[in-house]
């Protein structure tokens, strides 16, 4: 008896030191409704396109008027998709580091975000200069590839699951760099499929009970 007790309170004792350092109130729900919102936004952008799913002849400029209706169009989808998935995956967090009893602001959640953001800001300026330039077929790849970064530099503070799928969008992104034309396709699994494999997994580990 004297054993149990003992054993229980390592484990509260290891568990509050978790909380303390680790950011654990992220939902996976979070990313499967980003993965769908990815997943409708790039099937937009074929839409509007007009081209072929697995097409290795897309022409980014095809069925729109001139290079700054392009842009526009993609900055307009892209945000639109950010600005969702931003809202959703904030919604499911609080609302689970509210049934955790656990602060959405703190220590742990603020590591989180300045690990994530490094990598991101460097990758959107990055890319702005892929625009700048003209290049816009290794714009997807490039997203893929800093998104990974982010991931992997942030899974330090909170599930260590993030990891890996930070290595997967990682490798997406290099494959996708050798197949830029159609980096929309790799794109979509990336921040669409992944999203959705991943945050059922998280769901379906941490949450389901």
């Amino acid at each position: 008896m004297e054993k149990k007790q003992h054993l229980d309170a390592i484990s509260d004792i290891r568990s509050m030191m978790e909380r303390s350092t680790r950011f654990l109130s992220l939902s996976g729900l979070s990313g499967v409704f980003a993965g769908i919102f990815a997943l409708l936004g790039a099937g937009v952008a074929y839409i509007h396109l007009e081209a072929r799913l697995f097409s290795e002849d897309l022409d980014y400029s095809q069925g729109l008027a001139s290079q700054s209706d392009l842009y526009t169009f993609f900055f307009t989808d892209a945000s639109v998709v950010l600005i969702a998935s931003l809202a959703t995956g904030l919604f499911f967090t609080a609302r689970k580091a509210k049934k955790q009893g656990l602060k959405l602001w703190d220590g742990s959640s603020r590591r989180v975000a300045v690990s994530l953001l490094i990598p991101l800001i460097a990758g959107g300026v990055f890319c702005l200069e892929l625009l700048h330039y003209h290049a816009i077929p290794m714009i997807a790849p490039a997203t893929l590839l800093f998104y990974g970064m982010a991931l992997l530099n942030a899974s330090k503070y909170t599930f260590t699951d993030i990891k890996y799928l930070g290595i997967t969008e990682i490798i997406l992104g290099l494959i996708a760099a050798g197949y830029h034309k159609t980096g929309l396709l790799f794109w979509a699994i990336g921040f669409g499929l992944l999203h959705i494999i991943y945050g059922a997994a998280m769901w379906y580990k941490y949450e389901r009970s």
